[in-house]
């Protein structure tokens, strides 16, 4: 049986470090292209992880023109996954897109109607879902030990975690700094535990008052010096997402900020119980009836016998496993567009707010 083809769009940092050993791992799929505007990183990740006739692209739309190659992955800067993801599904190719689905709401719509029509597989790399304690989390909450959750916390809280490479700190290709890069896991974990996607409204501040005024002797980074001068986003943001069902998620985001290092990316509270994913794995609260005591079960513990445990070690290697029976047909894909771009929706609203000082509210 040949193999399947697939392009890879963007060979920087997130390409090496997930989505090429993951997928070189698949022993049926070929690394066939690879484009990059920088021809020497395309160059290596061809020479590390392509077969031995891959081909060498500058262009995105060279390669697109391949037909031989069955999907593609966008791995480039955020703003730019919309046009790029648009561009492959009408050239008939099949899309994994990492996240965020796009910069914007108005490109995240323009993307799934895009991938509607055309009929082809358009998924967003939410890897974190593949993560053992989230993995439980959803279990627990699937098998109703927390009742009707009616607040959460999407956290991404980092004291000095500002990212010194690539371009995360410029406003105009990533459309914003720590919500959009790393709260969004923490936001597609808590919707998709609570298995809820319908938001009523959403209030949002952004701060920038560490990036861009913190000098290299007063940073304390633990990913190098960063520069104030180029420090165009937001080194926090903190939304309140108002559910239609009367739920309420707490986002929280950070690169820079006066904090403790947070341990975990979600806590749920119900009627019957909460979770909480923390340095530890997971803690289940429930209230003991007869005791009349609330009790704490480290969950970590409790694999074998509460609920199965996740089969993937590495959340990388799931991710690239599921997207690849997807695309043979042995099964759906893990993270579909709509829950991607709540995702995106939300974010976007928490900016609008910010920047407008008002409540955004949804049809």
């Amino acid at each position: 049986m040949s193999k399947l083809k697939i392009g890879i769009i963007g060979c920087g940092g997130i390409a090496n470090d997930k989505h090429m050993p993951s997928m070189a791992k698949q022993s049926e799929v070929s690394l066939v292209a690879f484009c990059d505007i920088i021809p020497e990183r395309a160059e290596k990740a061809a020479a590390e992880y392509g077969a031995p006739d891959a081909k060498v692209y500058t262009d995105y739309r060279k390669l697109l023109e391949d037909k031989d190659i069955y999907a593609v992955h966008v791995l480039t800067p955020n703003v730019s996954h919309c046009e790029i993801t648009c561009a492959a599904l009408e050239a008939g190719k099949h899309v994994m897109c990492e996240k965020p689905m796009a910069a914007n709401v108005a490109d995240a719509q323009k993307m799934m109607d895009t991938a509607k029509r055309t009929g082809k597989l358009f998924t967003v790399g939410y890897q974190y879902r593949f993560i053992d304690s989230h993995y439980t989390m959803k279990r627990f909450c699937d098998a109703g030990y927390l009742g009707d959750i009616y607040y959460a916390e999407a956290k991404a809280l980092r004291r000095r975690g500002v990212p010194t490479w690539g371009v995360f700190t410029d406003k105009e290709k990533q459309g914003g700094g720590p919500l959009i890069d790393i709260a969004t896991h923490a936001l597609d974990l808590t919707l998709w535990m609570m298995d809820n996607y319908e938001p009523k409204s959403v209030t949002g501040v952004t701060f920038e008052k560490l990036g861009k005024y913190l000098g290299p002797d007063e940073q304390g980074n633990t990913m190098g010096v960063w520069d104030p001068e180029s420090f165009e986003v937001e080194d926090s943001a903190f939304g309140f997402v108002t559910m239609k069902n009367g739920a309420l998620i707490n986002v929280k985001a950070s690169w820079a900020l006066n904090i403790l290092d947070s341990g975990g990316m979600v806590t749920l509270c119900g009627t019957k119980g909460g979770l909480d994913s923390g340095r530890e794995g997971v803690r289940l609260n429930r209230v003991d009836l007869g005791k009349q005591t609330v009790t704490n079960i480290e969950t970590i513990s409790m694999f074998g016998n509460v609920h199965p445990r996740n089969n993937y070690l590495n959340p990388n290697d799931a991710e690239a496993t599921h997207w690849v029976n997807a695309l043979m047909g042995r099964g759906e894909l893990f993270v579909n567009p709509e829950h991607a771009f709540v995702v995106t929706k939300i974010l976007d609203a928490i900016y609008q707010s910010a920047a407008t000082g008002k409540t955004i509210y949804f049809d």
